[in-house]
Order: C-alpha cells, then sequence, then structure tokens
C-alpha cells in the first residue's frame, strides 16, 4: 500500500492538530518566549503544508513535527539573540543622551553648601583646616600632611578629627 503526499500531509496536520498544547509547551520551554514559542508554531504549521509537494515514508509523524518545530524555534532563538545583540535598549538611549549637568535647583543647593563648609573651614585653626585640606583635597597621607606641617602623624590625626568634628556640628548647627 502505498502512501500518497496528500495523505502524508492530513497525517502530518492531524498530529499537528491533536498535539498541539503540547507542542507549544515544548516550544515555549525551549525559546523561553511565549512569542517566539507562537511564532514557531506559526512557521511549524506553513512548514507542514509544504511538504504535500515531497514524498516521504515517515515512520514517526510526531517525532518529525516536534524535529520540525524544534529546528524552528532554534532559528528564531537564535535570530531573536542575534537582533538583541544589535539592538540598543531604551534604557540606554537614554542614558546615552541624559542631560548630566546639574538643575539649578541642585546647583543653587551645592553652592551653598559649599559656601557654608568655606565659612566652616573659615573658623578652624590654621593647621587643622590645613591638615584636613591636604587630606581631602590633594590626598595626602598622614605621613606627607606631617612633612608638610612639620608635626607628628599622631598630631596629624588629632587635627583632621577636630576639622572633621567642627564641620560636621557645623552643618548640624545650621539643620
Amino acid at each position: 500500500m502505498t502512501t500518497s503526499a496528500t495523505d502524508l500531509q492530513d497525517d502530518l496536520m492531524s498530529v499537528y492538530l491533536r498535539h498541539w498544547k503540547m507542542l507549544r509547551s515544548a516550544l515555549k520551554r525551549r525559546t523561553g518566549s511565549h512569542e517566539l514559542a507562537e511564532e514557531a508554531m506559526q512557521e511549524t504549521w506553513i512548514r507542514l503544508s509544504r511538504m504535500k509537494d515531497e514524498p516521504a515514508v515517515i515512520h514517526d509523524h510526531q517525532a518529525l513535527l516536534l524535529r520540525i518545530a524544534g529546528n524552528i524555534a532554534i532559528d528564531l532563538a537564535r535570530r531573536e539573540n542575534r537582533h538583541r545583540a544589535r539592538c540598543v535598549s531604551d534604557d540606554a538611549l537614554y542614558e546615552a543622551i541624559a542631560d548630566t549637568y546639574p538643575s539649578p535647583e541642585v546647583f543653587a543647593i551645592d553652592r551653598d553648601q559649599l559656601r557654608f563648609l568655606a565659612l566652616a573651614l573659615a573658623e578652624l585653626p590654621a593647621k587643622a583646616r590645613k591638615a584636613l585640606l591636604l587630606s581631602r583635597c590633594d590626598g595626602l597621607s598622614h605621613r606627607e600632611i606631617a612633612g608638610k606641617l612639620r608635626v607628628s602623624e599622631s598630631m596629624v590625626a588629632k587635627y583632621l578629627a577636630q576639622a572633621l568634628r567642627h564641620c560636621r556640628d557645623h552643618f548640624r548647627a545650621a539643620a
């Protein structure tokens, strides 16, 4: 008994329709996406409908269906990954064009904070102020500051503690 191309297609289509839910679930697991699974389902249907012109002996229609759908899903997932790699996300685009210049409000607040810090520093004794500026602005170590101020390293630590305490108290008093 010979199987005609039409019978072959009817068998494949009936297997597709009978196992539709199972196939969709398998494709969703394979692709990790509901949309890609649905696209693979549609492409599988189209490919099956075109197989009527290809006479072949098929022993397991379900296995063939799974193989075709799986291959399509892999191709779609690869295409999606390539597309995603080439595309720029909206977040990246917004970040790239974002204006990093501070707003007028932030600029005014920062200017007031800086003015307030300058007042606090002006109230400090000269060596404590110099130690703090050399440490925080110039990034010098305690040893280097001690050399510049001609004091011991422990005295530098005391100056820094004094200056930081004074600035903290100055800002707390204003708040």
